[in-house]
């Protein structure tokens, strides 16, 4: 019931009116074989405009959720993870915004698509964070993709399989690598991207769209959090003449 309540007051606060609110909910309900709906529209008799609360109680909780995640509400008893990394996003990686708000979009019509724009939308997160002026660890070739990129970041972040960091912690992030490895591999090779023929095989259930995704947000909603942890904003060193950092804040690791 709080997460109906939250998602009635997000749509009028977005769409302010009640027609505006009737077509967005619209959006949301399906016409199976037969005529049948996922769910019913209930409308006030006078005067006739969408009873909004009625409607939502009458909606089943997976298309809840999507909803609540559509509009950035926070779900109960649910990791919050794609409302968290769309704000993250819209705050600090204009660029990466876009892709993953048609990564989102494409999901149900195109998962292949959207499982290419997630990609892109991490891979633009992390070459925005190497160009910070503090990062030892530089970019050296513009065309560098996803993996390569990961395995720049996590050697600065000491979080490399190799580095002297505990057993744990290496695993980590060797299976951090190993997912953003299997992401650029299915963009590359299960997607339209790069072009395919008819007998190559293209991803085209949502339900690894959703996997991909959901994977996306959590591994960037960590390289933000980290990021921000080990170089605050706020505290920005300048690089001297010698090309030396000031402090390069690398015993401040936040476990």
């Amino acid at each position: 019931m709080r997460l109906i309540d939250s998602i009635y007051n997000a749509i009028y606060n977005e769409y302010y009116t009640n027609v505006k609110a009737e077509y967005y909910i619209q959006k949301w309900q399906v016409t199976y074989y037969g005529g049948n709906h996922n769910f019913e529209l209930y409308y006030f008799s006078d005067p006739t405009f969408i009873d909004l609360q009625k409607t939502l109680n009458g909606i089943d909780e997976e298309t809840l959720i999507k909803i609540a995640i559509d509009l950035g509400v926070e779900t109960p008893d649910y990791i919050p993870s794609v409302p968290i990394f769309r704000n993250t996003l819209k705050e600090s990686y204009p660029t990466a915004s876009v892709a993953f708000e048609r990564a989102l979009k494409a999901i149900e019509e195109e998962p292949d698509t959207a499982i290419g724009l997630a990609n892109s939308a991490l891979e633009s997160i992390v070459k925005e964070i190497l160009k910070d002026n503090r990062i030892k660890t530089k970019k050296k070739n513009s065309s560098d993709t996803l993996y390569k990129l990961t395995s720049d970041l996590l050697k600065e972040f000491k979080l490399y399989p190799d580095s002297n960091m505990p057993d744990e912690i290496k695993s980590l992030g060797s299976g951090l690598m190993n997912v953003c490895h299997a992401i650029e591999n299915l963009r590359s090779d299960k997607t339209s991207f790069h072009g395919h023929t008819n007998e190559d095989y293209i991803i085209n259930d949502t339900m690894y769209a959703y996997f991909v995704v959901n994977s996306v947000c959590t591994i960037g909603n960590f390289i933000d959090s980290f990021y921000k942890k080990k170089y605050p904003p706020t505290n920005i060193s300048t690089p001297s003449c010698d090309n030396e950092y000031i402090d390069d804040n690398s015993d401040d690791l936040p476990f």
